[in-house]
């Protein structure tokens, strides 16, 4: 099926003519996307973009547009209990990265795609969860992560401290029940740790202005990748 998806976002009346599509996911569930392809013909770069926590596809519409007039084919997806895409039990950082991976293996499998030039961008745990995906992976060409947290951990204190919850021992115990939730430690999932395992170039983005997750934690998160090709970009703006 083709839809039109219109950007009124842009400051102009811009049309892009998008193809619909459903991505075989984990658990024989299926995911939701927005498939664009490149307007050259043969086999192009394709960039598959994975929104944040409750958002879904047309948050990333932007970036996007900006990415296809460059000359890539883009890939919108979202992931599992976001938008159309089926519901699951929960939703979590694996379950995103996992999703994000399903997605990866569907355009490597499409002729149009060059499946050496695929580039992941996500945005807050869509930014955490490209960051999982390029610890376990080889085959990303880049990843682009905005707005990323460090760690779990903190993030969830900081959470926690808004809502005069003490972190020990209440705050504590319901981050641990969580890891068993999700089937992973914060240690293993941490932005600040999975960076260090990617394999190709970071370029890690951050709002001067996001009292969501602070700067700073892009500073942790390009310190501990600073021997990998890890670049870090500072921009006016908030967490969206």
């Amino acid at each position: 099926m083709l839809r039109l998806i219109r950007d009124d976002h842009a400051g102009c009346d811009e049309w892009r003519l998008a193809q619909t599509v459903r991505i075989p996911a984990a658990r024989g569930l299926s995911l939701f996307a927005w498939f664009v392809p490149a307007l050259a013909t043969g086999p192009q770069p394709t960039a598959v973009l994975l929104h944040g926590w409750c958002g879904n596809a047309s948050n990333l519409l932007l970036a996007a547009q900006a990415l296809h007039r460059s000359g890539f084919a883009v890939l919108l997806m979202e992931s599992r209990n976001h938008g159309p895409s089926d519901r699951d039990d929960h939703s979590s950082l694996p379950r995103f990265a996992e999703d994000l991976d399903s997605a990866i293996d569907w355009l490597k499998a499409l002729l149009r795609v060059d499946s050496t030039r695929i580039v992941a961008l996500g945005h807050s745990v869509g930014a955490a969860a490209v960051l999982l995906s390029a610890s376990r992976r080889d085959d990303l060409a880049a990843v682009v992560s905005i707005a990323a947290f460090a760690h779990p951990e903190q993030l969830m204190r900081r959470w926690f401290a808004l809502r005069f919850v003490p972190y020990w021992p209440l705050a504590w115990m319901i981050n641990r029940a969580l890891e068993r939730v999700i089937g992973a430690s914060f240690d293993d999932i941490a932005p600040v740790n999975t960076v260090a395992k990617a394999t190709c170039p970071v370029l890690l983005v951050h709002g001067r202005q996001d009292t969501v997750v602070p700067v700073t934690d892009a500073h942790r998160i390009c310190k501990r990748g600073c021997e990998r090709n890890v670049t870090l970009i500072e921009c006016d703006g908030t967490h969206e």
